[in-house]
């Protein structure tokens, strides 16, 4: 789509959210709400807008690049354990939006694109408190997206939790909710719990895009490829059906292809994480189908010749996990202390690496996840509202009257849920 198309510049008038005008009032990127990319995706049908985890500045850029490729609208995300106050990635909730929109300027970019705080954690009060604070300043700092996920504690406190802090969150941003925590192979999410957060919120005037589920994965590097239970997730995504909750698929760096197409082609799924696959491949990791590192028989990953980083780099990278003691999935965990040192490299090995990431992403959108040609749609869909607000799916269904803090607990005690007893990171 070129720059002087008269849709793309309407768009850019009336389709970027006000903390995006007032930061980047100068700009040429379609920064917008995650409900833009959410309805693009179910214009076009069984389709799913990649949510692209960008743990490093080499992921952004190869991600844009890809989207711009396939004409498809993106969402670029990171989660808190990654880019909280607590964060092992350079890139974080605060710095994102600006190096997001530098580098659409830079590329021209065209295409729609959502920044979503992905994973934002609430697992006790400290959490809440802490939350009140913190949302606000994301916003401020250019987030147009949110998962609140308060899914680590018990189905009245998650609901409850996510009421109180729903004032925060602009009613044009978009938002996911999250049920059953994903741990794995525990606690499958049920269409029961799935029904409660969500009936719950309707009769609060809280009507979320996305609705996250622990629907049988694990994030980052896994050896099982048990993976998605896509008819579990059909039968959720039909118990709500009427509330029109699109799914957030997480942890799909541990699935085929052919499962995500599955996804996209019997559930209501809009979005798709992908994360630890990313990171790997800006590395010049090898990655299966299923996103993963391959590893060699000593467990030590391989890295291609030429690829990624230089072998140098990669070796000064190996000898830093080896000091510290990171294994397998806590090589995310080298990410903030060589970002400088990945962005120094020569200019064609930096291009290489965001390449490498651009024709991954580009065969994910283009062959597995059917969002080819979606920009159009979510440009569409703001030149129809005349805004950047697209406003909610649904009304409200659910009397508030049934729905107050006590009927609330009284209503949770129908659900037993197994404990967590993963000890997992759940970002992906």
């Amino acid at each position: 789509m070129p720059t002087h198309d008269k849709d793309f510049i309407k768009a850019l008038e009336v389709g970027r959210p006000p903390n995006i005008t007032k930061l980047f009032p100068n700009s040429k990127a379609l920064l917008v709400s995650g409900k833009v990319i959410d309805r693009a995706m179910m214009a076009k049908g069984n389709a799913i807008a990649i949510a692209a985890n960008v743990r490093n500045s080499f992921v952004i850029r190869g991600a844009l690049m890809a989207a711009q490729r396939a004409n498809a609208g993106i969402i670029l995300e990171i989660a808190k354990s990654e880019g909280g106050a607590k964060a092992y990635c350079a890139v974080n909730y605060w710095n994102m939006a600006t190096m997001i929109d530098a580098v659409c300027n830079e590329l021209k970019i065209t295409v729609p694109v959502a920044i979503h705080a992905d994973h934002y954690g609430i697992q006790n009060d400290k959490d809440l408190a802490a939350a009140k604070i913190e949302i606000p300043s994301m916003f401020d700092a250019g987030m147009t997206s949110i998962a609140i996920d308060a899914s680590h504690l018990p189905d009245d406190r998650n609901l409850l939790a996510s009421i109180e802090l729903n004032p925060l969150v602009p009613k044009w941003a978009g938002l996911e909710t999250e049920v059953g925590e994903i741990k794995g192979k525990e606690g499958l999410s049920t269409p029961e719990e799935a029904l409660f957060l969500i009936q719950g919120l309707n009769a609060h005037d809280i009507f979320p895009d996305w609705i996250a589920l622990n629907n049988g994965t694990t994030h980052g590097i896994e050896e099982s490829d048990a993976g998605i239970q896509v008819d579990l997730t059909a039968q959720i995504h039909r118990a709500i059906e009427k509330y029109k909750v699109s799914g957030a698929q997480h942890g799909t760096s541990g699935n085929s292809s052919e499962r995500l197409r599955q996804i996209a082609q019997k559930t209501r799924t809009t979005k798709a994480n992908v994360a630890t696959a990313l990171q790997m491949i800006s590395w010049g990791l090898e990655v299966n189908d299923y996103g993963n590192a391959i590893m060699d028989e000593n467990k030590n990953f391989k890295k291609t010749k030429g690829a990624g980083v230089t072998e140098e780099m990669w070796e000064e990278m190996v000898t830093y996990a080896k000091d510290k003691q990171l294994k397998g999935g806590d090589y995310k965990k080298l990410n903030l202390p060589f970002e400088n040192k990945l962005t120094a490299l020569p200019q064609d090995v930096r291009e290489r690496m965001a390449k490498r990431v651009e024709d991954f992403v580009y065969g994910m959108l283009v062959n597995v996840l059917n969002s080819k040609d979606t920009a159009p749609l979510g440009i569409e869909a703001i030149l129809k509202a005349k805004s950047y607000d697209l406003g909610p799916k649904a009304g409200r269904i659910e009397d508030p009257k049934k729905w107050t803090k006590e009927k609330i607990m009284e209503k949770a005690k129908a659900f037993v849920k197994a404990p967590d007893t993963s000890g997992k990171d759940h970002s992906d």
